[in-house]
C-alpha cells in the first residue's frame, strides 16, 4: 500500500496552537486529515467545518466529540470519522491480573487506580478495570483518584503515595505522562504498577502488565479503507480485543504462568460478547 504521509506538530506559540497546522494540511488537499487526542478537537471540528470537501479523522475520539465549543450549537462535521477503542477490555484483563496478584500478599487486598482527568476515555480504563478485579475476587477493596492532569507527575506520584498509605499493592496509571510518577512512587514502595497507552515493561519488573491501545492499528485500517475507497465519512469505527485495537503489554517475571493462562478464556468470552465489560463507572468499593 503507498502512502504519502506528513506529520505536522502543533504550534509552539499563540493560543490556538492546533488550529494553524489543520489547516494548512487541510489546504495541501491531503486525502485525509487524522487529528490525535482530546486537546485537538475545537481546533478539527473549525477545521473540518472550514473544508467540507476533504476528510478528517481522530484517534481515540467520537464523531460527537468532535464540535466546537459552546455557544455553538452546530452538529458534529459530516466529513468527519471517529475511532473508537474499548480500552475497558483489556483493562479488564488488567484488573484480573491485579486482584490476584494482590490476593498473593496479606490482607486487606486492595488495588487503585490513578487517572488524569475524568473524561470518558481515562473512565473507560478505570471502569474495565474495576470490573476485571472484582471478577477475580469480588471483596477486592478498590481505590481511584485523579490527578487534575495529563502532564506534571508530581499530583500522580502523590496520589499514588496516598492509595499506597491506605494498602493498595497495584497501582494503575491512567493519567499518561503524569502518570509516570504514579509509577515510581509505586516502585519505590514496593509495590507492583500497571502501564497505559503503550507498554511500560520499560520501567522495570514491577510493572505487571500494560494495557496498551494500538494506535498503529487504526492508522493502517484508516489508510487501507481510504485507499481502497471504502472510507466512510459521519460516523465511527471500533477497535476492540478482537480485531486487535486493544491489547496488554508485556507481563513481568512475577505474573505467574498459571495466571496468565486464566485470561485466555476471559479474553475468548469477552471477543464473544460474554462478557460485557463497563466503559462507565459505578461508585467505588
Amino acid at each position: 500500500m503507498h502512502i504519502q504521509a506528513k506529520a505536522v506538530a502543533p504550534s509552539p506559540t499563540g493560543t490556538r496552537p492546533f488550529v494553524a497546522p489543520f489547516f494548512w494540511l487541510a489546504r495541501q488537499h491531503y486525502d485525509l486529515v487524522i487529528g490525535v487526542g482530546f486537546l485537538e478537537l475545537g481546533a478539527l471540528a473549525e477545521t473540518a467545518y472550514r473544508f467540507p470537501h476533504e476528510k478528517f479523522a481522530a484517534l481515540d475520539a467520537t464523531r460527537r466529540d468532535v464540535r466546537l465549543p459552546p455557544p455553538s450549537t452546530k452538529p458534529p462535521p459530516a466529513n468527519f470519522v471517529g475511532t473508537v477503542f474499548h480500552t475497558e477490555q483489556a483493562a479488564y484483563l488488567a484488573g484480573f491480573v491485579a486482584a490476584r496478584m494482590a490476593d498473593r500478599g496479606p490482607p486487606p487486598h486492595i488495588v487503585s487506580s490513578v487517572g488524569g482527568v475524568p473524561i470518558p476515555p481515562v473512565q473507560a480504563y478505570i471502569a474495565g478495570f474495576e470490573a476485571g478485579a472484582k471478577r477475580a475476587d469480588p471483596k477486592i477493596r478498590l481505590l481511584r483518584a485523579y490527578s487534575g492532569t495529563f502532564l506534571t507527575a508530581t499530583p500522580c506520584a502523590n496520589a499514588a503515595r496516598e492509595q499506597i498509605d491506605h494498602g493498595s499493592t497495584v497501582v494503575f496509571n491512567v493519567a499518561g505522562s503524569c502518570g509516570l510518577g504514579a509509577l515510581e512512587t509505586a516502585k519505590r514502595r514496593g509495590v507492583f504498577g500497571i502501564g497505559v497507552d503503550i507498554d511500560q515493561s520499560y520501567l522495570g519488573r514491577f510493572i505487571l502488565t500494560s494495557v496498551v491501545k494500538n494506535l498503529n492499528v487504526a492508522v493502517y485500517d484508516l489508510a487501507k479503507r481510504l485507499v481502497h475507497r471504502r472510507l466512510r465519512t459521519g460516523g465511527d469505527l471500533t477497535f476492540d480485543l478482537r480485531n486487535h485495537g486493544v491489547k496488554l503489554g508485556r507481563f513481568s517475571p512475577t505474573v505467574p504462568l498459571a495466571l496468565r493462562r486464566e485470561l485466555i478464556p476471559l479474553a475468548r468470552q469477552i471477543k464473544q460478547g460474554k462478557i460485557a465489560v463497563p466503559s462507565t463507572l459505578s461508585p467505588p468499593h
